[in-house]
């Protein structure tokens, strides 16, 4: 019985964030307009940490009560799932065609940024002073993002200036609901979130790489199929490539930063498996982003197949421990290697193709 209610809670904390994050964002942004803020801003910022506002919210609840685990492991599965399941799903409805500038500066940068976490998190510990490092690095980095958007010409928005409509009252009421569904659905996913752990017997790091990433992702999932079905690519590819970004900069820095002198504790199974595994879904982007400016069909089903497999990895050991040695020595030695070769032979015909081409 408890556990069906705990089931019951983490999907209620997952609608709660869901319309929490919905109302975040409209009222956020109505507010900078109001404000005379400009519209590339706000997209650069404001709508980024919208949909990232699920995750801010179950990492900091769970840093403050101590659940270091699923603070931790919600950031992790979160970027793991963008970038495998919602660029994957979005690849599937339509190929999506990379802007050149994601390859030449927000990919790279998204790469130094998880392998310098995971160099900060090797020791089992994220200071504060790491968690201030990060957050500096975004104040930089937005800086940077924002004078590097206008000087490429980007300064287009898809943000509607209609979303002001109505003055500051009804944007006050939108942003207060939101952060209140945001906390109160935080809360209950926490919650739930921690009694299914104890219940199955199981980590809160599993649940936390699973379960609550997944559901804390949610938004980052509707809002790139939405972007893809109206053949929007750059937005739905942006908004991962952004997102994963934010969830290390601005969630794990502040998580870090306000945890004081005790930092935050990472389990070691994040340290050796799962932030390997979240550096190398940013490695893979750069030959599905290299072959041609497109990811296809093809390399979409790859991304979800491959999340698959990551599931499997997971839940194996708790359901069969003793498959779990073969399945792990038929990726390490047969799946992973001909997935490599697939990628790399799409990557060479692309840019052979890309040769014969008249100029």
């Amino acid at each position: 019985m408890t556990s069906v209610l705990s089931v019951i809670e983490i999907i209620m904390g997952i609608l709660l964030l869901f319309g929490g994050g919905e109302l975040f964002v409209q009222g956020s942004v109505a507010l900078a307009l109001l404000l005379g803020i400009p519209q590339l801003v706000i997209g650069l910022t404001v709508v980024a940490l919208g949909t990232s506002a699920p995750e801010l919210f179950v990492s900091l609840i769970s840093t403050f009560k101590g659940a270091d685990d699923i603070a931790v492991s919600n950031i992790v599965g979160s970027n793991i799932f963008n970038v495998l399941v919602v660029l994957g799903i979005s690849a599937l409805i339509m190929p999506l065609r990379v802007h050149s500038r994601l390859i030449r500066r927000d990919v790279p940068i998204l790469l130094a940024v998880s392998m310098a976490v995971w160099g900060m998190a090797s020791t089992g510990r994220v200071t504060w002073q790491a968690g201030l490092a990060l957050l500096t690095a975004l104040v930089i980095n937005t800086i940077w993002e924002i004078r590097s958007a206008k000087e490429d010409g980007d300064a287009d928005s898809d943000i509607d200036p209609d979303e002001a409509k109505g003055g500051f009252p009804p944007a006050f009421i939108k942003l207060a609901a939101g952060l209140g569904l945001l906390v109160w659905g935080s809360q209950i996913l926490v919650k739930g979130a921690t009694a299914v752990a104890l219940s199955l017997g199981v980590s809160q790091t599993l649940i936390g790489l699973t379960i609550v990433a997944a559901g804390t992702s949610m938004p980052e999932l509707v809002t790139s199929i939405v972007a893809a079905l109206r053949g929007k690519a750059d937005l739905a590819i942006g908004n991962v490539i952004g997102s994963n970004l934010l969830n290390q900069l601005v969630i794990l820095g502040l998580c870090a930063f306000l945890s004081g002198d005790r930092g935050i504790s990472v389990d070691p199974m994040i340290i050796q498996r799962d932030l390997p595994i979240m550096v190398a879904t940013t490695v893979a982007c750069l030959p599905i982003f290299f072959s041609g400016g497109v990811i296809s069909r093809l390399e979409g089903g790859i991304l979800i197949g491959l999340y698959g497999l990551y599931l499997v990895e997971q839940i194996l050991p708790y359901t069969f421990p003793s498959l779990d040695g073969p399945i792990e020595r038929f990726t390490l030695a047969a799946l992973i290697p001909a997935l490599v070769l697939l990628l790399g032979w799409q990557s060479l015909s692309h840019w052979r193709t890309t040769r014969r081409l008249p100029e």
